[in-house]
């Protein structure tokens, strides 16, 4: 069983910068390919980025691509979103989630994570 808590979110600025945090409780945080999801009131859940076991791929919806960046330190079982440029419509819950990615590539489809933290709020003012 993994627990994923997220942390960083909050209110800023258009154009301004956060970087979330996503803690994973257990020691086989390394093997597990982890992804980004956000929800806006109304809409479904999306895909924002994703990267692998190892850390050597990763995956960016085209809306974030060039402005988010996705990156993991397995010593500290923790995953980052940094967000950069930030715009009102980039106001969402975000969530973490987690699966066994020993093997398997990275994938930008939510059903296809076993574990999803409660998430944290991101607001973007203009």
């Amino acid at each position: 069983q993994v627990q994923l808590v997220e942390s960083g979110g909050g209110l800023v600025q258009s154009g301004g910068s956060l970087r979330l945090s996503c803690a994973a409780s257990g020691r086989t945080f390394s093997s597990y390919g982890m992804g980004w999801f956000r929800q806006a009131p109304g809409k479904e859940r999306e895909f924002v980025a994703a990267i692998s076991w190892g850390g050597r791929s990763t995956s960016y919806s085209d809306s974030v691509k060039g402005r988010f960046t996705i990156s993991r330190d397995n010593a500290k079982n923790t995953v980052y979103l940094q967000m950069n440029s930030l715009k009102p419509e980039d106001t969402a819950v975000y969530y973490c989630a987690g699966r066994w990615g020993v093997g398997k590539s990275v994938t930008t489809h939510g059903a296809e994570y076993d574990y999803w933290g409660q998430g944290t709020q991101v607001t973007v003012s203009s």
